[in-house]
């Protein structure tokens, strides 16, 4: 959640334009489902964030009126921080309505504007796929969507199987949007929100290639293009960042360590029972393979919590390594890592073979990719 409000506010430095004519802006609100009496606004006012609480009546109605710069945006938090929309502002609009289900941001509807106009047309056209991907997301059963069989009755492959299809469907009927919309600064930020973090930085090219005009020159659009060339850098298929690290052991490990070996690399966090599961299972797989031409390597992302104590550490036959500035550090980074447990495989000539894979995929893809180089 700290991720998701620091790229917010990123990206209200990039709508900020230096226009700083101040005019008056109501923004009013009718959520359902707010557990809390009160929503938070964070928004940038000349050279500060600045972040108000407003009071949210029985109904769930609130307004928010406030002398703002132009061409900037307001973000809302509901539910202490679990849930967010933005609002963008443009020259001239001095009225918005938020209307939609605290639990479900996606689908909060946002009149007024052009930008807000569009994007609420975008989530109307696809409530359903929006809906349904909230609801995956949350992990929860909801009756009134029928095509979702409860999450309580179905295995954890088949939900992942059942997100990746919705959000495959979803960024289909994004990039439908920029293709008909290659102008509009709406476009930009769809892009922001459902291409950026995708896994293949080649849908990110793809996308931003079709943008022209004034999206074209948007800022957003440039920053973009910066972390897809970034990304990159760590795509399959192409060459694995090189890195200098230091184990628990105090001992030193550079790249070259691994030269003429398959690398499974494994980021974790030492507080999460993923991580925990993960280890299990990468224990299991690691004794079903030639170490003479596998290694291993886990790396810790923990900020909390030195040095890591987890029991199964002690056993753990392969390098560990701990990284105390946890998400922002150079191997973190340097790999585009967004979540734990994420596991990349390597191959022996130092090219990323696999992104995310499934740990119950590792012994079978070093096999093929075996199989495929001894050709």
């Amino acid at each position: 959640m700290i991720k998701s409000i620091i790229n917010i506010l990123i990206l209200s430095f990039f709508f900020f334009a230096c226009n700083k004519n101040n005019e008056e802006i109501v923004i009013k609100g009718e959520l359902v489902n707010l557990e809390s009496p009160f929503v938070i606004a964070t928004y940038r006012l000349s050279d500060s964030i600045r972040v108000d609480t407003i009071e949210v009546d029985k109904k769930g109605r609130f307004s928010f009126v406030q002398h703002l710069d132009t061409n900037s945006i307001v973000t809302f938090y509901f539910n202490e921080f679990h849930s967010s929309t933005v609002v963008y502002l443009e020259d001239g609009l001095n009225k918005v309505k938020l209307k939609g289900d605290a639990i479900l941001p996606n689908l909060i509807q946002v009149k007024g504007g052009e930008i807000n106009d569009d994007l609420s047309l975008f989530k109307q056209e696809n409530e359903i796929l929006l809906r349904q991907r909230n609801l995956m997301v949350l992990k929860t059963g909801d009756d009134e969507v029928d095509s979702i069989q409860s999450l309580n009755l179905i295995t954890e492959k088949e939900h992942i199987a059942h997100l990746n299809s919705l959000n495959h469907e979803i960024a289909q009927k994004v990039e439908d949007f920029i293709i008909s919309n290659p102008k509009k600064i709406s476009s930009v930020i769809l892009i922001n929100e459902f291409f950026k973090n995708d896994e293949n930085p080649k849908n990110l090219d793809r996308v931003l290639d079709y943008l022209e005009g004034e999206a074209l020159e948007y800022p957003l659009t440039e920053n973009l293009k910066n972390y897809r060339d970034k990304l990159m850098l760590s795509a399959e298929g192409e060459p694995f960042p090189h890195f200098y690290l230091i184990d628990i052991n105090k001992d030193e490990l550079i790249s070259n360590d691994f030269e003429d070996k398959y690398l499974l690399m494994s980021f974790l966090t030492s507080n999460g029972e993923k991580s925990k599961d993960n280890i299990r299972i990468l224990k299991d797989e690691y004794s079903k393979l030639d170490n003479k031409k596998v290694e291993f390597l886990s790396i810790f992302i923990d900020s909390d919590t030195f040095p890591i104590n987890i029991h199964e550490i002690d056993s753990i036959p392969w390098k560990i390594v701990t990284v105390d500035e946890s998400w922002s550090s150079n191997i973190v980074e340097d790999y585009n890592v967004h979540y734990t447990p994420f596991n990349i495989l390597i191959d022996p000539k130092g090219i990323i073979v696999s992104r995310d894979i499934p740990l119950s995929d590792v012994k079978n893809l070093i096999k093929k990719e075996s199989d495929k180089s001894n050709l």
